[in-house]
């Protein structure tokens, strides 16, 4: 598989799912992040979206460097 698009795969994998993860993790603690207007509440759950699709990435971006050492 061409290494560009096994890079942009992975990242894109990883982002999606860490801003899943954190629309979870928000919608656990109640806080609705497409309410009307913006709310304390709505932006610490865009806040969290964000932050857990930045470690996402982050995590895949770790993943693929170790898979690459290990070779």
């Amino acid at each position: 598989m061409n290494p560009l698009l096994l890079e942009g795969l992975t990242d894109a994998a990883g982002f999606v799912g860490g801003a899943l993860l954190g629309l979870w993790v928000a919608m656990l603690f109640g806080i609705d992040i497409f309410e009307a207007g913006y709310s304390n509440a709505s932006i610490a759950g865009i806040v969290l979206v964000g932050v857990g699709g930045g470690s996402g990435l982050q995590l895949a971006r770790r993943w693929r460097a170790a898979r690459k050492k290990g070779r």
